[in-house]
């Protein structure tokens, strides 16, 4: 089975560095980008990207502008919304415009793990064949 390709998002190293290693552990082809600028870049570079795991309070481009940022330009990658900052408002926002799901932090790994796979699924469920379903 080809790895996954997820992307995590995330201003705060002390937290990044662990979760990309963590996943890449366990044969995830994980990266991580610190601002909402950088996932762009990386995902236009890198559009097979399945899943971003990515925080909502990030320097320059909010979580939230780079969540509609993704969407419009690869409605296909599933996002999961990391937050320590955010209100249950903001997560249902994140929803509202096409999160798969938002989990607060601290947060155990075991937890973004089972949504990183049920994102997977989603997606999966939406591109068949080479078509996209919504």
């Amino acid at each position: 089975m080809e790895q996954a390709r997820i992307l995590a998002v995330d201003d705060e190293t002390m937290f990044l560095e662990p979760l990309v290693q963590r996943l890449k552990i366990r044969n995830y082809d994980a990266r991580g980008v610190r601002t909402g600028e950088d996932a762009l870049a990386y995902l236009e570079e890198n559009p097979d990207t399945e899943v971003v795991l990515l925080d909502m309070k990030l320097p320059g481009m909010s979580g939230i502008q780079t969540l509609e940022a993704i969407k419009k330009r690869s409605p296909l990658t599933e996002v999961i919304i990391l937050t320590g900052h955010a209100s249950l408002e903001a997560g249902k926002k994140g929803l509202r415009l096409g999160a798969y799901d938002f989990l607060l932090k601290p947060v155990k790994l075991a937890e973004i793990l089972e949504k990183i796979e049920g994102a997977r699924a989603r997606r999966n469920s939406r591109y068949q064949d080479g078509i996209y379903m919504k």
